[in-house]
């Protein structure tokens, strides 16, 4: 196991990710999602607050980096007209589904279901981006994702305590982002509709 600290590091690693995610945000050159930005924000800075109602310690910045900076990423994409990825009806029904998931949370109040709540609705807020991500990669970022996996890695490698509060988010996280990442990087979405 890696020094606790380490975690400090994953979440500079990510942070210039996101740094260079949130630039091509504002010169136009890939178009975020909104509704996935918005509950990629929102869900995690409620695991954040679980997590640190759970006890959880220095592990639970990730949580809070996977929150804040697609925070800032969506308040970007309204600087640049040409960074507005247009919503359709899944958009919007993968929001609403997003929403129940932290509105089940609320109503129970405990840490861990808030933390499985708040990654449901981090899943269903992530549909959008996957099919964008399949049909269209040029309109994304890869780099970002591939920060993100490896400050989740880092974070599970200094986890002493293996309980659902320690490792769900950053678990959770790292296949998120390494499957973004593929299918942006590699634009498998375009090679498989060639095979079909």
């Amino acid at each position: 196991m890696l020094n606790e600290n380490f975690v400090i590091v994953g979440a500079i690693i990510a942070g210039l990710g996101s740094l260079s995610y949130l630039i091509d945000t504002v010169k136009g050159k890939i178009q975020p999602n909104r509704v996935t930005f918005f509950f990629w924000s929102l869900a995690p800075l409620v695991a954040f607050a679980a997590e640190i109602k759970e006890g959880v310690g220095i592990q639970s910045l990730l949580t809070f980096m996977v929150g804040f900076t697609p925070l800032l990423i969506l308040i970007a994409s309204f600087a640049n007209k040409k960074s507005y990825w247009k919503l359709g009806s899944f958009d919007y029904i993968c929001g609403i589904l997003s929403f129940l998931g932290l509105t089940l949370w609320y109503i129970t109040g405990k840490g861990n279901i808030a933390i499985f709540f708040s990654i449901l609705a981090d899943i269903l807020a992530a549909l959008p981006t996957y099919v964008k991500s399949y049909h269209h990669p040029e309109t994304e970022n890869s780099w970002g994702y591939s920060t993100a996996a490896i400050n989740a890695i880092i974070t599970v490698l200094t986890i002493k305590k293996w309980n659902f509060g320690y490792y769900a988010f950053p678990i959770y996280t790292i296949c998120l982002d390494l499957s973004l990442f593929a299918l942006i990087q590699f634009k498998l979405g375009k090679k498989l509709s060639k095979l079909l």
